[in-house]
């Protein structure tokens, strides 16, 4: 993984700074809330419900134990000993007190870590496929890219201050795992028709009050061009974007007031323009620089198939739950990467203990060459494991909680904090969250039920991706009552959709039950145990899930 040089480390260790007089002001009445407020948010600080929040970057995911190990202190001397694991592949503590910040960014970046632009109107933490090196299906791998973009746009004086915050996610398999056709920018590493690897530039995506699915502006750019490209696309957005309505501010609403045709014409214009001097170069020499830090870890020959997991599989029904469902296939025969589902029963979705961060440490120190990594859906994965360690890597991980066996079915929810923290929401996420776990409690039922992506946001902001779960629920007030919107046919992949709202808001308590009547439903009406309830949806359009969503039990 990437290593900060003398000025990466200098950049954040003065950031920190500065910020630490920033607070003495602020804590001493020198400075008020409203003049503090914009310093805060570009240290990635907000003020929730009860009390302070810190979000701190992962660009693109990637941990190592040293950052994993410090993020579980910071969890345990400056949290109530937990941390939130985002769809932004970020993590965010919730009752940290304010005179601590200081000293949590220092612990920061002690192990190359921050809080930079994940707040404000800029471009936030760059995001990607959680399996990226990894991935049997990748035509190479994307954390490069993601940190010469992380490079190019960290404190871009151009683009500090754009109409509305920034999004951009990169992915290089087939499979989109990365959710890019939802990002302000989504860049799909292809070949084209000679076989030269350059991106698929695709613009315009993004939920919230407004969901989009983006367009492609560009079937194909060179990787020398891309950097140009990106700014000829801040800048049209930065000229053009609306700044009197930031509910209208966000790029999806330029696209699609200008269209597609003529936003990609003002694009190609911007850049055709560019002068030596504005053209952003980007050396094969420097790409190889950074490409390098992402080598694969060599990995040791193995056979393709291990008879000591084999058998422990045949002895241990968990553990060949746990292999069925949370493994997926490497490049490398005789290794797997293995999901660390943070969905537990009954738990806050995405949390983690200081302990478990640990636990999740020593493994991948121990087994996975070091390498962890945060998924969108909220999870963790440990990417390069030989399959031979299989079973001793379950255990340990049943000992600390973190073997449910759950990754990509129905438990595996995706849900903000929702009200019990964010002071946008409108309602609960986290105990709806835990009464549709519940209707998957039964292991055999859930498999049986197969892959099914349950998304829960509290508020219009959509930070818990409702729009696009095959199964989304959105809080809303109603009269100072918590009520939830039901949507349908959502999907975050390589054939993204927003989903379909079905009909009237549910009471809190009726969300459950009636999920498990169209989960009945779906199970009656599928072709078969192969047909999965997107493809179901799909086929059978809305009625007989709209009947059953709000039939009588």
């Amino acid at each position: 993984m990437y290593r900060y040089d003398e000025f990466d480390e200098a950049l954040v260790r003065e950031r920190a700074a500065q910020f630490r007089g920033q607070v003495a002001r602020r804590l001493s009445g020198a400075l008020k809330e409203d003049a503090f407020k914009p310093l805060r948010l570009m240290n990635g600080v907000y003020l929730q419900l009860h009390a302070y929040m810190l979000r701190v970057a992962i660009p693109y995911g990637q941990l190592d134990p040293a950052k994993l190990r410090q993020l579980a202190m910071i969890a345990d001397r400056y949290d109530k000993g937990y941390g939130h694991f985002t769809t932004r592949q970020n993590i965010q503590y919730n009752w940290i007190r304010l005179a601590d910040m200081p000293d949590v960014l220092d612990a920061l970046a002690d192990v190359e870590m921050h809080a930079i632009q994940t707040s404000g109107n800029c471009i936030r933490n760059v995001t990607s496929d959680h399996l990226a090196g990894a991935a049997a299906d990748e035509i190479e791998d994307p954390r490069p890219w993601c940190e010469i973009i992380r490079q190019w746009s960290t404190l871009h004086p151009e683009f500090s201050f754009l109409p509305r915050k920034f999004k951009i996610a990169v992915t290089a398999a087939e499979t989109d795992r990365a959710a890019v056709r939802v990002h302000d920018i989504g860049l799909h590493i292809r070949r084209n028709g000679d076989g030269e690897i350059g991106f698929e530039v695709i613009v315009g995506g993004g939920q919230g009050r407004t969901p989009h699915v983006g367009v492609t502006i560009r079937d194909w750019i060179a990787k020398a061009e891309l950097l140009s490209y990106l700014e000829a696309i801040m800048r049209v957005y930065n000229r053009f974007g609306r700044r009197d309505n930031k509910y209208k501010a966000r790029i999806k609403i330029l696209v699609n007031e200008l269209g597609p045709e003529a936003f990609a014409e003002a694009v190609d214009t911007e850049y055709a323009a560019q002068g030596v001097h504005e053209a952003v170069l980007l050396p094969q020499g420097e790409i190889d620089r950074i490409t390098e830090y992402f080598a694969s870890p060599d990995l040791p020959e193995r056979p393709a198939r291990s008879v000591t997991f084999e058998a422990a599989r045949a002895a241990d029904p968990a553990l060949d739950r746990w292999a069925r469902v949370n493994l997926r296939r490497h490049r490398t025969p005789g290794y797997t990467s293995a999901y660390i589902s943070l969905k537990s029963q009954g738990e806050a979705p995405g949390d983690m203990t200081g302990d478990q961060m640990r636990v999740a440490a020593d493994i991948a120190e121990q087994f996975g060459f070091g390498d962890i990594r945060v998924a969108h859906e909220q999870d963790l994965v440990l990417p390069h494991l030989a399959i031979d360690d299989l079973p001793e890597v379950h255990r340990r991980l049943r000992d600390a909680g973190l073997a449910a066996s759950n990754a990509g079915l129905a438990s595996d929810l995706i849900a903000c904090p929702g009200l019990d923290y964010c002071n946008l929401s409108n309602a609960r996420s986290i105990s709806v969250g835990n009464a549709i776990q519940a209707v998957f409690e039964d292991p055999e039922f859930e498999e049986r039920v197969g892959p099914l992506h349950i998304n829960i946001s509290g508020c219009i902001n959509a930070c818990g991706h409702h729009h696009v779960g095959h199964i989304g629920v959105l809080g809303v007030d109603k009269k100072g009552e918590e009520y939830y919107q039901i949507t349908f046919g959502g999907r975050a992949d390589e054939k993204a959709a927003i989903g379909d709202i079905i009909g009237p808001a549910l009471k809190g308590d009726d969300v459950a039950p009636a999920l498990r009547r169209v989960i009945a439903a779906y199970l009656d009406l599928r072709k078969g145990p192969g047909e999965k309830f997107i493809d179901a949806y799909t086929r059978l359009g809305p009625a007989p899930f709209k009947e059953a969503l709000y039939a009588v039990d």
